[in-house]
């Protein structure tokens, strides 16, 4: 073993650059010394050098010793009984008188940390731990502070603390130890981490509690901040030796707000009661334990936490029709929220838009309203600020409103898809998709991942076919039982671009590819970017709807002929888009086809059942609350909760966290159409605070505490 170690060996090859330089200045120096001279220059530089890069990379002389240096670590909280404070002083004393050759310091603690003393540590009516501090830096009371005050610091034992002081204070050049003199009854800190990290031998002396009969509250969690009027709990630890009852009591300022008769068992008992703040800015919650049967010490049975109110939770409700949810935004703000409601358009475009509101709902809006940069802030927003989304249901949301793969949907507890119901009638679709030279790029990508993900939608009962067209039209795939997903998709998968623009072919032969199939629903989806060539168009639209067909037709981009595309899903029965930007295609073809395959609403009135009891609902009687008269289909994520459920099993109230947000998703809606009956209910209101405070961001920093 060498006698020597570096601290920092990375820093010696410093050595090699500085060498080349010493080498360099040598061989080319312009200076006419004689060479012994220059010789003698650079070995002395060569020498200053190379001693300045050992001192930079910790040199350090080793040398063996048997010499310990031990550190007594004492407990002098209140929990240690008298018993213990005999047995501990007289070790103590055995300690110092037989030291011998090896070196010996005493270190008082209880919820503070005293200073290290060359004495043993004293017990009694004046502790150690209540010495005049060595140094006018560490904040610990002197000898003649208050009764008050010395309680305060005897009132704990941080042994987590105590262990990384005592590391501190230990010198080098000596074999070190900590002993440790304590009852083990840790209100504070992780003792076992800090002995970890100290890497320091420790011996624990376990010190019997107090005999006596002893009760005292150890800690009062709150949260440091909390906006008004939301719910929050006051947690709170009480340690006793022995079994007891007692009258636990919890104080807003000087006003009694929950008095209970508890029972308490030996060792750690924790208590957690719910409260809020309503109207002041900060409030101190006391809590006294009172009317025990035994116990010594009177002065350690209340503490208190501090707590900030930051004024009222803002929520953002974004609705296709903003005067029908005026009902749900009156409801919040009766319950201390601050609502604003905004159509699509008001939907805000930055994070800093959305950092204003704790929570952001989204009513009846589609996907293809929003855009694509709106997701990806809204999922930032959640994911990575903590804010809180809730989804609700209507004929424009989840899978209706083309939500099916897109960025809001993997923030979502649930997913779009769903089992379609055996009753539902079958559907029959074809997808008339443009392949022309100017779809050449993103728009025909797009166009390929909105038809694939439109396969994904359909049920095993249901059928498709893929067309595409330039100066011909292409069968690219056969109608067929859409169970053949993994086929279907390979063959969109080979469709590539060129050509000119004939559409009318494309669509007489969806229609007589329509005509010759058994389902009950039969419905056309035709995508171009550009101008076709003459043809018919609404002639076949009306020769379609009489053969119980219906057309919806997508342009992508401005170039498009979008008056003519809008006539023909005007006359066809279905529905006309404009996808400005080719990124919206997937969300409109999604949309489509669900609402083709007129299956993801079931409005049969149903009771909601409650699966999973949380305190979301507490204090409503969910028994009592009404039908709804509809409901969105959509399938729960594997990790979310399920709280609410249909009659038929559905999900109904479903949330989960997302990174630092959470979300929730209510697939029937909060309006007339489905909840028409509920909004007459007296808890329709109290249901939806506890939601909406449920979900929305909140802080979660916790541990303030006052003496």
């Amino acid at each position: 073993m060498l006698p020597f170690e570096f601290t920092r060996p990375a820093l010696l090859l410093l050595i090699l650059p500085i060498a080349a330089a010493l080498g360099f200045w040598f061989v080319r120096s312009l200076s006419d010394f004689p060479i012994r001279q220059r010789i003698a220059s650079l070995v002395t530089r060569s020498i200053i050098c190379l001693l300045l890069v050992l001192a930079l990379a910790g040199l350090t002389w080793l040398h063996r010793t048997h010499e310990q240096f031990v550190l007594f670590v004492v407990d002098q909280s209140l929990s240690v009984g008298a018993n213990a404070e005999t047995t501990a002083t007289e070790f103590l004393k055995q300690a110092a008188d037989n030291k011998g050759s090896h070196q010996v310091a005493f270190l008082p603690f209880a919820s503070t940390i005293g200073n290290v003393q060359d004495e043993p540590v004293v017990y009694g009516a004046t502790p150690s731990i209540l010495g005049k501090p060595k140094s006018p830096v560490e904040d610990i009371p002197p000898a003649g502070g208050t009764t008050a005050e010395q309680l305060a610091i005897r009132d704990g034992t941080n042994l987590a603390a105590a262990i990384e002081a005592a590391a501190a204070h230990l010198p080098p050049g000596y074999v070190s130890h900590i002993v440790m003199l304590t009852d083990g009854n840790q209100t504070d800190g992780n003792a076992i981490a800090a002995a970890a990290r100290s890497r320091v031998p420790v011996t624990t002396i376990p010190l019997p509690m107090r005999a006596e009969p002893e009760v005292q509250v150890s800690a009062v969690e709150v949260p440091t901040e909390v906006r008004e009027g939301e719910p929050f709990f006051v947690d709170v630890t009480i340690h006793s030796n022995h079994d007891d009852e007692g009258l636990v009591e919890v104080f807003r300022g000087d006003h009694k707000v929950i008095s209970e008769s508890r029972a308490l068992k030996s060792g750690e008992n924790r208590f957690r009661f719910q409260q809020s703040i309503d109207r002041d800015r900060m409030a101190a919650f006391k809590v006294r334990v009172s009317g025990l049967k035994s116990d010594t010490l009177l002065d350690n049975n209340a503490d208190s936490g501090l707590v900030y109110a930051a004024g009222k939770p803002r929520v953002l409700i974004i609705e296709s029709d903003p005067d029908l949810i005026r009902d749900l935004a009156y409801a919040l703000e009766d319950e201390g929220i601050q609502v604003d409601v905004r159509p699509p358009q008001g939907m805000p475009d930055t994070l800093a838009g959305l950092q204003n509101y704790e929570l952001l709902m989204l009513s009846n809006v589609p996907a293809t309203a929003l855009t694509q940069q709106q997701m990806e802030i809204t999922r930032t927003w959640v994911q990575e600020l903590g804010g809180g989304f809730i989804m609700l249901g209507g004929e424009q949301s989840f899978g209706l409103g083309g939500y099916y793969k897109s960025t809001l949907e993997e923030i979502l507890p649930v997913r779009s898809d769903f089992e379609k119901e055996k009753e539902k009638p079958s559907l029959g679709i074809v997808l008339v998709i443009d392949r022309s030279g100017s779809m050449d790029g993103d728009p025909l990508e797009m166009a390929k991942s909105a038809a694939q993900s439109a396969v994904e939608l359909l049920g095993n009962r249901d059928q498709i076919a893929v067309l595409a067209f330039d100066d011909q039209t292409y069968v690219i795939s056969e109608m067929q039982s859409a169970s053949n997903k993994g086929k279907i998709s390979d063959e969109i998968s080979r469709i590539e671009s060129g050509g000119g623009t004939s559409m009318y072919p494309a669509m007489e032969m969806s229609f007589e590819i329509l005509n010759s199939t058994s389902a009950k629903l039969k419905h056309v989806i035709m995508l171009t970017d550009g101008v076709s060539n003459a043809g018919d168009f609404e002639g076949m639209a009306r020769k379609m709807v009489s053969a119980k067909m219906t057309v919806s037709t997508v342009a992508v981009g401005g170039s498009a002929d979008t008056q003519l595309l809008e006539s023909i899903a005007r006359i066809g029965k279905g529905r006309y888009y404009l996808a400005e930007d080719p990124s919206q295609v997937p969300q409109i073809f999604a949309k489509e086809t669900v609402t083709a395959s007129k299956s993801a609403i079931d409005e049969q009135p149903f009771v909601p059942q409650v699966l999973r009891v949380t305190h979301a609902l507490q204090e409503i009687d969910m028994e009592a609350a009404p039908e709804l008269l509809g409901y969105v289909m959509t399938r729960p994520k594997p990790t979310s909760e399920v709280i609410l459920v249909t009659g038929k099993g559905d999900p109904l109230l479903v949330w989960w966290r997302y990174g630092l947000g959470m979300t929730a998703a209510f697939t029937s809606d909060a309006k007339r159409r489905w909840a028409d009956e509920w909004m007459k209910w007296p808890g329709y209101g109290k249901f939806w605070t506890q939601v909406v405070r449920q979900t929305m961001r909140k802080s979660d920093t916790r541990g303030m505490q006052i003496a």
